[in-house]
């Protein structure tokens, strides 16, 4: 039996999903098309934005380079987040991506505290990482300090009894059907305080 930090799932998820090459964003083109999605004149956007319409002008053609004072305005203006503004559209492309794992089908990797069941493992290029584990762990002697991790994380109990450890918080007993949304750079573990294994379905965010 294998014995694979907790911690490695999500650096095998992120290993594991590969790198497509990127062209780089031409910030002027962005605002632009978004913009024009929206059918607003040159003046509309810059009012959105609270920019001078020349300002507006000169960044749509490449002509100047945005403080991120005014980024922060243009996303604001456009409704939209600043990461959605660096981000290029998928043209042409219909985004219909599934996967399906049949209970039991998922890939597993056991650690001294877990069980855990991968899910959706196929997928490239995940922006979440759900899998489901049983908590064998009956003490927070038997973790190696706290788990600790980039993103977010939601917890959700499907069977037994649990004890959710946090750094910052008093341990928290859940039964089947409660949850827990937590960031994941806070030190977290969890232990089962059933008479058997308690079950949890864990989604944790890659970005």
């Amino acid at each position: 039996m294998s014995d694979i930090d907790p911690k490695s799932l999500i650096r095998i998820a992120r290993e594991g999903g590969g790198e497509d090459h990127v062209e780089p964003l031409d910030l002027g083109e962005r605002v632009r098309e978004l913009r024009k999605a929206r059918k607003w004149t040159l003046e509309q956007a810059a009012s959105q934005a609270g920019l001078a319409r020349s300002t507006l002008s000169k960044i749509e053609n490449g002509q100047m380079s945005p403080t991120y004072d005014a980024v922060k305005k243009l996303a604001v203006g456009l409704e939209i987040s600043v990461p959605q503004l660096f981000t290029a559209p998928q043209k042409d492309q219909i985004n219909g991506r599934m996967a399906v794992v049949k209970s039991g089908e998922g890939a597993h990797q056991v650690t001294t505290t877990y069980e855990h069941e991968l899910l959706a493992e196929g997928l490239r290029k995940k922006a979440m990482l759900p899998y489901r584990a049983r908590v064998r762990a009956r003490s927070m002697d038997e973790f190696d300090g706290w788990v600790r991790h980039d993103g977010e994380e939601f917890l959700y109990v499907l069977t037994g009894v649990v004890q959710l450890y946090t750094e910052f918080y008093e341990p928290v007993e859940m039964r089947r059907g409660d949850s827990a949304y937590y960031d994941g750079s806070m030190g977290h573990n969890v232990i089962s305080v059933s008479d058997e294994d308690a079950t949890i379905l864990w989604v944790t965010s890659l970005t």
